[in-house]
């Protein structure tokens, strides 16, 4: 209820206590019923004091998980000054988004190779009842949760993977929406809802970080090297094609294979080429 309507009442019932114990010395000849009036202001005050307990404070974002005796009444999210159930315990709990990033962890990825990996997880409490007695400490639950999701997420999927064989630990958004959904199945209990949960750091452990670098470096020279191939292939095949189709020059197969040797020599080097003019005959 709104604390202040029952405040003005316990305001009220205290001044009808007061007016009671003038109204016992007025009557002073009459000494039975003068203890009547104090009795009846002793009551008074009595029920006042007992409802006075049930007064609470809520701030925005919060909640009061409310105890009679041990047994749970309910919960208060409503902000304001409120009033609950008297002689109850009132458990603040927040139901502010908060972050919690989880340590470094050393685990072995789907291809056996050492990684250290890191997330951040963004949470809040949605069920105040089941944070509080779903389990022990529900920071605690969704740091452990957090941890073993992490490390199952990368015991899954490999740090690396080569195009179109899966998902592997570097494709961010696919990876964060997986660890959420996984987060998000193990916390529900708890009443948390997890908002939000990324990879923060990804790296190859030190002792084969070295010997793992060198191994990117010469799969992206092979992905270069294949590309280039591939495009030297086109442009030499449109250039034979263009020469046939427009008469320039009738080429044998020895003088194609010469062409194509030479044209892939200056498309596929490293180096810029020098041009060499041949002014003798090509079978001289």
């Amino acid at each position: 209820m709104d604390g202040f309507v029952v405040l003005l009442v316990l305001v009220v019932a205290a001044l009808l206590a007061a007016g009671a114990v003038v109204a016992g010395f007025l009557v002073a000849a009459s000494l039975p019923l003068q203890i009547v009036w104090w009795v009846v202001a002793g009551l008074i005050l009595l029920a006042v004091l007992v409802l006075a307990t049930g007064f609470t404070v809520i701030n925005p974002n919060e909640s009061r998980v409310i105890q009679f005796f041990g047994r749970y009444v309910g919960t208060v999210a409503d902000d304001g000054f409120k009033w609950v159930v008297p002689l109850t315990f009132k458990r603040r709990v927040t139901l502010r988004v908060r972050n919690f990033e989880t340590s470094k962890l050393k685990v072995n990825d789907a291809d056996g190779n050492p990684v250290e990996i890191a997330a951040v997880v963004v949470y809040k409490v949605v069920d105040s009842g089941k944070a509080t007695f779903a389990v022990d400490d529900y920071e605690e639950y969704v740091a452990i949760q957090s941890e073993a999701a992490v490390r199952h997420l990368a015991t899954t999927h490999p740090y690396d993977s080569d195009a179109g064989a899966g998902t592997s630990l570097r494709d961010g958004a696919e990876v964060a929406a997986e660890l959420t959904a996984e987060l998000r199945d193990r916390t529900d209990l708890a009443g948390i809802e997890v908002v939000e949960a990324r990879i923060t750091h990804l790296a190859y452990a030190p002792e084969i970080a070295q010997a793992m670098l060198v191994r990117q470096q010469a799969a992206q020279i092979v992905a270069a090297r294949t590309r280039i191939v591939e495009g030297a292939v086109g442009m030499v095949e449109g250039a034979l094609d263009q020469l046939s189709a427009r008469g320039v020059v009738d080429l044998d197969e020895e003088r194609r294979a010469t062409m194509v040797s030479n044209l892939l020599v200056v498309l596929c080097g490293d180096k810029a080429t020098q041009p060499v003019v041949n002014v003798g005959s090509l079978y001289a």
